[in-house]
């Protein structure tokens, strides 16, 4: 990506200077000098990184490290204009409702979201996980239940945002009705797939954090990391591989979910 091209980016997206050094972990100064044309010829490194962010398809696993974590506070409205593109088409619960019983879809800030079929290794990974955090409420005799799609979820409380995680758990029991879950749940897992992996990412993390969901897992299958925000914990953000257990913060660690299993698993499917 050129220069010139990052500007085009940069305007389209709406990104500052500072989000875009937090993203890339390129010093503000030397991206408007980049920008400004003061440096002719930028270092291999930075014009990597900036295009990293700047493409609209950067990966987070990128960025994720200790000494410097992503914080949710920097995507915030320039990651949602991204993915909706400013728009709101006024829809609510009620049209939710009336769709056809075979087209799945999300609701969110009145934006319908379609969603495909899962492929046969979302759900083998979606089960194991859900089957761990079941089989740790069942020992404990806990009040939490685990859910997993399609399972709907008001998560605002309001009429204009429907959603169904890949797996979620809710220990509040006001909060589960009928029909639906009513508000955030404690823990939401998404499994990303090439389709959804913006949304989830970004739109929706932005969507849970605020609504009060407590931890955030991010499953990438393909390049088989796990971001795992503990938003009630000062967005503490932390990186795992499918060699890692994962301790459930929510639970204080008592619960792990080990993907080294769920690795070999699927392992089969990427022969």
């Amino acid at each position: 990506m050129t220069v010139e091209e990052m500007r085009k980016q940069k305007k389209k997206y709406g990104y500052s200077y500072e989000y875009i050094s937090q993203m890339s972990g390129v010093p503000v100064s030397t991206i408007q000098k980049v920008f400004s044309g003061v440096t002719a010829s930028p270092r291999l490194k930075t014009m990597r990184a900036l295009t990293a962010v700047l493409d609209g398809e950067f990966d987070d696993a990128y960025y994720v490290r200790e000494e410097s974590p992503i914080y949710m506070d920097y995507i915030n409205d320039s990651a949602i204009k991204l993915y909706t593109d400013d728009r709101y088409d006024g829809h609510t619960l009620k049209d939710y409702l009336a769709l056809p019983d075979e087209q799945r879809a999300e609701l969110i800030d009145g934006v319908f979201y379609d969603m495909g079929a899962p492929v046969p290794a979302h759900q083998i990974i979606s089960n194991k996980i859900a089957f761990t955090l079941e089989s740790h409420v069942n020992r404990r005799k806990g009040t939490c239940t685990v859910f997993s799609a399609p399972t709907d979820v008001q998560l605002d409380e309001d009429d204009k945002t429907v959603v169904q995680p890949d797996i979620f758990v809710v220990c509040d029991r006001n909060k589960i009705r009928n029909t639906r879950i009513f508000g955030a749940p404690d823990l939401v897992i998404e499994i990303l797939s090439p389709t959804t992996k913006g949304k989830d990412m970004y739109l929706k993390g932005y969507k849970y954090r605020n609504a009060g969901v407590r931890e955030y897992w991010i499953v990438n299958p393909i390049n088989k990391y796990i971001i795992v925000y503990d938003y009630e914990h000062n967005d503490m953000v932390r990186l795992y591989s499918f060699t890692d257990s994962i301790p459930v913060t929510i639970w204080d660690g008592a619960c792990e979910v080990d993907f080294a299993p769920i690795q070999e698993a699927i392992a089969f499917l990427e022969e």
